[in-house]
């Protein structure tokens, strides 16, 4: 009778311990565990042109559906010279996890998109930057 009182106690007691280095592994991904990729790479080149990514958590390979964006930033690169930068504004997404932005890309090219985010639960800023092709 001890005995498989005792059995329980340790098998409990390694549940227990078990779960919360599960628990404590899931609370502190690192902003390494996601990725930011474009829902579609190549556009057509217009003044009012819709871009789109998903942040990606690595591990899973599932989308991030309610990560707060910002510190957007669209830029052209430009050979021997700065980087040409043009507007770029939020607009509401339609599509869980995906998040689009509407942006001047009239010169045809390639664009790289860098944002930021954050993820409820998470401490870090997750940083990254989204290449994409404006098409004439």
């Amino acid at each position: 009778m001890q005995r498989s009182i005792f059995s329980r106690v340790i098998q409990h007691t390694a549940s227990l311990a078990m779960a919360g280095l599960l628990t404590a592994g899931a609370a502190s991904a690192a902003p390494a565990d996601y990725r930011f990729e474009a829902v579609q790479p190549m556009v057509k080149a217009a003044n009012n042109a819709v871009v789109a990514v998903r942040l990606v958590h690595v591990p899973d390979n599932q989308p991030v559906k309610e990560a707060v964006i910002f510190s957007s930033k669209m830029e052209m690169p430009m050979p021997g010279m700065a980087p040409m930068a043009t507007k770029i504004v939020a607009i509401k997404p339609t599509v869980p996890g995906e998040y689009p932005f509407q942006t001047d890309l009239s010169d045809g090219g390639s664009w790289t998109l860098m944002l930021s985010a954050k993820v409820q639960g998470e401490p870090g800023t997750i940083t990254g930057s989204v290449p994409f092709m404006a098409m004439k």
